[in-house]
């Protein structure tokens, strides 16, 4: 029995959680190095790739990615610099930004994501078949914070300790 109190069979499900996710991240982002994009950066533009020509909003951006807005907005700002997002007023309610890519912008995440699902197949896919990959996707299901409680089996509601 591990002494911290979890099982060993927990203790092993965790470290084997945290140790292939640091292994898996690290390989990713140093397929993204040579292109000059972190994963942050990778997130973003693939975000704002998928919301298309419209763009996103600064604040959905931020929340999608995890992010403080302080730090999201430095990010921003970095992409901005570097010629890949550009920001705007929303034509909506003129009080927010909206944030799309510029051609330079596309270009980059074309080939970061080129690149990036390369690595994802190489690294994790190809290692796991159907079957453990939809065993996978039930996991995540199950442990989404949004959806359930601690023990995964009820959705949080409004109000709930």
């Amino acid at each position: 029995m591990a002494s911290d109190g979890l099982t060993d069979l927990e203790q092993e499900a965790w470290r084997g959680f945290l140790l292939t996710h640091d292994r898996i991240w690290r390989a990713l982002a140093a397929g993204l190095a040579p292109l000059d994009v972190s994963m942050a950066e990778y997130s973003v533009l693939s975000l704002l790739h998928e919301a298309g020509p419209d763009g996103m909003r600064m604040s959905v951006l931020a929340q999608r990615h995890l992010m403080s807005s302080g730090g999201f907005t430095r990010l921003a700002d970095r992409l901005e610099g570097r010629g890949l997002v550009e920001r705007r007023r929303s034509a909506v309610d003129g009080r927010g930004f909206v944030v799309t890519l510029t051609d330079r912008g596309q270009a980059l995440i074309r080939r970061a994501r080129r690149q990036h699902h390369s690595d994802l197949r190489r690294f994790f896919f190809s290692r796991l078949d159907d079957d453990h990959l939809r065993g996978l996707a039930e996991v995540w299901a199950r442990l989404d914070l949004d959806t359930a409680d601690e023990s995964g089996t009820e959705p949080l509601r409004s109000g709930s300790v």
